[in-house]
């Protein structure tokens, strides 16, 4: 089967997925799935409303009450996962995929960054993006349950790249209290650039710089704790952040390769 073949049939692969039984660490069961259909759609953005616009304070446009909408939904795939008892949903990703990525005209991240050095990598490269986990179930289970659906749906359609926009809110809270105007932002790119960053020939650029070189970048403050988990495995940073207004956030352009995996991440999501 060509490349062109495998792609065009990925939207076909995730819907013929049945639900998947997992269990959180505090015994919490739920299950993950694919969408299916516009309602289920509609309740990941329901909770990415509630994540991004009543938590963060993004500003969403209203194209439907209580909703986070914006054109890439229609092309993408979403990853949901469901509290068994109750069915809400309480986690969940959405995908974009490369065929679905041209139809639309390009990556959301193309519109945050320049991503010329990337073009190479895009027949197997999809998007990860709009990602967020209810407030009351923030723990590795839920995190954990999406990135091996993800993984499996990797190997499953012969991708090996994923890239997004890692969010850092400009209200970061770093424990003893909340850190404003970009500082914590900052502080952030200093430590994984140090560790983290791609070699240059992945690199890409802001198209809305985050003015890093005037704010203090000098605070000891935690990534959050997605970014965190992205690094452990295996993930680059492609260059600083950019400024997202709308969403009241920086946002690292990341890379994770499924060649890059740690040997003990790539056990448990990949079974290899």
């Amino acid at each position: 089967m060509s490349d062109l073949s495998v792609v065009d049939h990925i939207r076909l692969s995730p819907a013929a997925q049945p639900a998947h039984p997992a269990a959180g660490h505090s015994g919490q069961a739920f299950t993950v799935s694919w969408a299916r259909h516009l309602d289920e759609v509609r309740e990941a953005q329901r909770l990415r409303y509630e994540v991004f616009a009543n938590e963060m304070g993004a500003r969403l446009p209203q194209k439907l009450a209580g909703h986070d909408i914006d054109l890439f939904d229609d092309y993408c795939e979403h990853l949901l996962v469901r509290d068994a008892l109750t069915q809400a949903v309480i986690g969940t990703y959405r995908v974009l995929t490369p065929i679905q990525a041209r139809r639309v005209g390009g990556f959301y991240s193309d519109t945050e960054f320049d991503l010329t050095r990337l073009r190479f990598l895009r027949e197997h490269m999809v998007e990860l993006g709009r990602s967020c986990v209810h407030r009351d179930h923030r723990h590795g289970g839920v995190i954990l349950a999406l990135w091996s659906a993800l993984a499996d749906f990797m190997a499953r359609n012969r991708l090996n790249t994923m890239i997004g926009c890692a969010s850092i809110p400009m209200q970061h809270d770093a424990g003893s209290g909340l850190l404003h105007s970009g500082y914590a932002a900052a502080s952030i790119w200093r430590q994984v650039s140090d560790k983290h960053l791609a070699s240059i020939e992945f690199h890409v650029r802001p198209r809305l710089p985050l003015p890093i070189e005037q704010l203090d970048n000098t605070l000891h403050v935690d990534p959050p704790a997605l970014i965190k988990g992205y690094l452990r495995l295996g993930a680059k940073v492609l260059g600083p952040p950019a400024w997202d207004p709308d969403f009241n956030a920086a946002d690292l352009p990341m890379m994770m390769r499924l060649a890059d995996l740690p040997a003990r991440y790539r056990k448990h999501l990949l079974g290899t």
